[in-house]
């Protein structure tokens, strides 16, 4: 029997309309809310990540490269989206990451037993979605990695295209 997980990546409120919020991220939170619901239709494990920054922010690498605060753990911005989390019940899977990719994430799809494929969805696709989607490629090779591409929004809908056309060279499909 085979075994899929969709991860869904960051679609927390302040990548969605708080401080680093774009129009695009916005407008996939339907279509990401229709997916998840989809594949817990199907029967598929549905796993989130969640960006956690803390109040010394600003002094962190990121920090000085990207001078927002944002996703500060246990603020509104870092919240996962109501509607989506709604979706989610008491054994549903929350990896927090301080980085864009979650060796947390790649660590435990190695012991989903049959794992078959990955689906990626969420925000950013120039970020975080292409940098997890690359750890679990690189811990899981043979694993069949997807992205759905409108349930994806980059930083900006170049770098978005940019990121999607990176992940295809990698083997990972963009459907």
């Amino acid at each position: 029997m085979s075994k899929n997980v969709l991860a869904v990546i960051d679609m927390q409120n302040d990548f969605i309309d708080g401080a680093l919020g774009t129009k695009e991220a916005q407008a996939i939170v339907a279509d990401v809310a229709d997916c998840i619901k989809k594949a817990l239709e199907r029967g598929d494990e549905v796993v989130y990540t969640r960006d956690t920054h803390f109040d010394n922010y600003m002094d962190t690498q990121e920090g000085r490269n990207l001078p927002v605060p944002h996703c500060i753990k246990g603020t509104a911005g870092w919240e996962i989206r109501d509607e989506l989390k709604a979706l989610q019940n008491n054994d549903t899977k929350v990896f927090d990451k301080l980085t864009f990719g979650s060796v947390e994430l790649a660590t435990y799809l190695k012991t989903v037993d049959g794992l078959e494929s990955v689906t990626l969805i969420g925000l950013c696709t120039d970020i975080c979605v292409i940098s997890n989607a690359m750890v679990i490629k690189a811990n899981l090779p043979e694993v069949a990695i997807n992205v759905v591409e409108n349930c994806c929004a980059g930083v900006t809908p170049q770098s978005h295209q940019n990121a999607l056309e990176a992940m295809k060279m990698c083997q990972i499909m963009v459907r």
